[in-house]
């Protein structure tokens, strides 16, 4: 995963699907801080991003395993 701790202008859009699938696990659930290596701030955006995304259906909100 990329690292985007050092990077402050970075955004999740939740338009796109293909980056925001690598901060979800296999079960569906958004993966942590600690794995994600975002900063706070940035993991809030990308909760939000994922969360709308999800409310749009276009994330499922569990896997299909």
């Amino acid at each position: 995963m990329k690292k985007f701790k050092n990077d402050p202008n970075v955004y999740f859009d939740y338009r796109d699907t293909k980056t925001l699938q690598r901060y979800i696990d296999s079960y569906g659930r958004i993966e942590p801080i600690s794995k994600t290596g975002l900063s706070a701030k940035q993991q809030r955006q990308l909760a939000v991003a994922i969360k709308r995304a999800r409310h749009l259906a276009l994330l499922p909100f569990v896997s299909n395993n």
